[in-house]
């Protein structure tokens, strides 16, 4: 009797929660990396809230709602999501045209989908993402970042300029020296000690915006339940969830990668969902995976359980309620230092030496320069990575066009004369595409033999061909025999050929 052996199991991400509460040196190092986060989090909070045009208390209360639920729903462990700039450019149009109502309907309605989009599967679509897209977002990501912190380095007091190099000293050389306190939060700390003990004057987190004083509250939208209402927000509700899906599961996908692990992205796709509804129904404005912030998280503080994403959402409340007067005062120059060294720790240096452009195919190098000029043009990592897929997609199939050959030769002589094909190669749309035209019909003697043993019909494009080939012989008068063929394709042809309407 053969024994059964059981399919290999994914091993589970460690360390575990439990593993960090029953360690006072991991659960510290989870605590801190919370705290950073949520400092991180405010003024991006705020900033975003303005480009959806709506109070800002609405992305700070959306981003404590989505933290704590996705460290609870969500598949991938660590990653921070909250308030994002990409769906507050996606949902703009409707608070200014529609009003609140429609507004918080539209998040509404956009966590359905995700949920629906999640339920069908659409996570396992992440398999077609090439790497060449994924080092192209992760690239754009971080130029991205940058640009971001630029504004606030223009037009500012001469003060601020020693501040981010002081900040970008203590990223740089703390981690030599000890990393039991993040260098992000010692860094924050001794700029704003710094700003305060000194009366030094610089842009601080409470110009970004007016902090909530209250707790958020449970809102339903005021609209009408008609086909009208349903088609003003659904391309809105239907844009932000699958913008929404693609860079959460991009992020989930890089982080699986820095930490070397492997996360549930259907799960992560559900908890997404259940997060914008949440947000939502208390009034938020919805949003995704932070990909600036997760990294804070993972890379800068080392973060690696839901603990920090629960902490990063509960800390980020208590700091705009009970803090707020403190976190006001915090200068923006330090956390631009952090963003800085941020991006410059997410961008994939080693895709950029000229010895790694030397030997990657040309179009490996031209879909991750397209991935990243469409994400910095658009600002928009969605329809960044799209444009990586598409440009991937072309090049792939007009590579595979060339790999199929069609050789011939004649055996006997006179009469007895047969003409042999031999077809070697994947035949797909692409690359069966010119095969009608590797035949010699008119010199052709009178029996034709096809060798299809070195190839593999893919589609109907590839059966049409044939039985195009086949036609144009036969209207010479002369006889095809198609042979050597695999039995997938013997079936695929079998069902399909003669009903294409080849050769009329």
């Amino acid at each position: 009797m053969t024994a059964v052996t059981p399919a290999p199991t994914r091993p589970r991400i460690e360390p575990t929660v439990l593993q960090a509460l029953r360690s006072p040196r991991l659960l510290t190092r989870e605590v801190l990396a919370g705290l950073v986060v949520a400092i991180a989090l405010i003024p991006e909070a705020i900033a975003f809230s303005i480009i959806a045009g709506v109070d800002p208390r609405l992305g700070l209360f959306s981003s404590f709602i989505m933290a704590v639920a996705i460290s609870f729903l969500g598949g991938r462990p660590a990653m921070i999501t909250a308030a994002t700039g990409a769906i507050a450019l996606v949902i703009a149009p409707v608070a200014r045209e529609y009003g609140m109502d429609y507004f918080i309907a539209t998040v509404l309605l956009g966590g359905v989908i995700q949920i629906v989009l999640a339920v069908l599967g659409v996570a396992k679509l992440m398999r077609f993402i090439p790497r060449s897209v994924m080092v192209g977002f992760v690239n754009a990501l971080a130029i991205l970042i940058f640009i971001a912190q630029v504004p606030q380095l223009i037009g500012v007091p001469w003060a601020v300029y020693p501040l981010v190099v002081v900040g970008l000293l203590i990223m740089y050389l703390m981690p030599l020296v000890t990393r039991v306190v993040p260098a992000p939060l010692f860094a924050i700390a001794l700029l704003t000690g710094a700003a305060v003990v000194f009366g030094i004057s610089v842009p601080t987190v409470g110009d970004q915006g007016a902090l909530p004083e209250s707790l958020p509250e449970l809102f339903l939208p005021d609209v009408p339940v008609t086909w009208e209402t349903l088609g003003i927000i659904l391309p809105f509700a239907a844009a932000m969830a699958v913008v929404g899906l693609l860079e959460s599961l991009m992020t989930a996908k890089l982080v699986d990668e820095i930490t070397d692990t492997h996360s549930p992205k259907t799960r992560e796709a559900l908890g997404q969902g259940a997060a914008n509804i949440l947000s939502g129904a208390f009034g938020g404005m919805g949003g995704c995976a932070m990909i600036g912030q997760t990294m804070i998280n993972v890379k800068a503080s080392g973060a690696r359980t839901r603990i920090s994403t629960f902490l990063a959402g509960v800390f980020l409340l208590i700091l705009v309620l009970v803090l707020g007067d403190v976190v006001a005062i915090i200068p923006m120059a330090a956390l631009v230092a952090v963003m800085v060294v941020v991006s410059v720790a997410t961008f994939d240096w080693h895709s950029v030496r000229p010895s790694t452009l030397r030997r990657l195919p040309k179009s490996e190098t031209l879909v991750m320069v397209v991935t990243v000029v469409i994400t910095v043009w658009t600002h928009n990592l969605a329809l960044g990575v799209g444009g990586g897929v598409i440009a991937a997609m072309i090049l792939f199939a007009r590579r595979v066009a060339h790999f199929v050959t069609v050789t011939r030769r004649i055996e006997g002589t006179d009469a007895a004369a047969t003409a042999h094909y031999d077809v070697d190669g994947e035949l797909f749309f692409a690359s069966s595409n010119d095969l009608t035209t590797q035949f010699s019909y008119t010199q052709d003697p009178e029996r034709i033999v096809i060798d299809m043993s070195r190839s593999h019909i893919w589609d109907a494009s590839t059966v049409a061909a044939l039985d195009a080939v086949r036609t144009k012989y036969d209207r010479l008068g002369k006889t095809v025999t198609l042979e050597g063929m695999n039995e997938a394709t013997t079936r695929f042809h079998g069902r399909l050929s003669g009903g294409l309407g080849a050769g009329h």
